[in-house]
């Protein structure tokens, strides 16, 4: 699958994720500064389509982007690490947490973005927990793996792998597409399912 249209369709703050058209959802979630913009950008092929910001945790709505015209991209705001304040992410996190247990729509797939120099957090293992309670299906993007130094690369991926316990870990660079067409094929999976 390649990205031939990748639009905006809409912005979320309220709790109505539905769309006319009834296509199917995957979801990107990731702490602020795990680059989770710039990968959709990247697999998406259009560098302005997510707004991302050097100022961590500047997007405070979900957005929806229609691709191909056949699932969309559910790009929720970055948890943690937020120039924001306390209760300002604690919104932000209950609206992720109210959309994986009581949304109208339930996404095929979560695509979890995290930094691969940083590995998985406290914060990334409580998305985890809470994605695993409601039994959807997760994927962690190891974002980043470009800024490895070579000689690491090999052992820290094998850490993330590790610490994922049986969660599959997809090694993935905005910068350079590396992996973009291995997750285009996940999620072309996903939603056929």
């Amino acid at each position: 699958m390649k990205t031939v249209k990748a639009e905006f369709a809409k912005g979320v703050i309220g709790g109505d994720y539905s769309s006319a058209d009834h296509l199917p959802h995957v979801a990107f979630f990731g702490r602020s500064n795990s680059g989770k913009s710039s990968v959709i950008n990247s697999l998406t092929g259009q560098k302005n389509l997510v707004r991302s910001s050097k100022v961590p945790g500047k997007t405070i709505e979900a957005n929806f982007f229609r691709i191909n015209d056949t699932f969309y991209i559910a790009d929720f705001p970055g948890y943690g690490f937020a120039k924001r304040s306390m209760a300002d992410r604690n919104r932000m996190v209950k609206r992720i947490f109210w959309y994986l247990e009581f949304s109208n729509v339930k996404p095929k797939a979560i695509f979890l973005v995290i930094d691969s120099n940083v590995g998985l957090t406290k914060l990334d293992w409580e998305m985890i927990q809470v994605i695993n309670k409601n039994k959807y299906q997760i994927v962690i993007i190891a974002n980043k793996v470009d800024k490895l130094a070579k000689s690491k690369r090999a052992e820290k991926i094998a850490s993330i792998v590790q610490e994922a316990q049986g969660i599959e870990v997809l090694e993935y660079s905005a910068k350079t597409n590396e992996g973009k067409e291995e997750l285009f094929s996940k999620i072309e999976n996903f939603i056929k399912s």
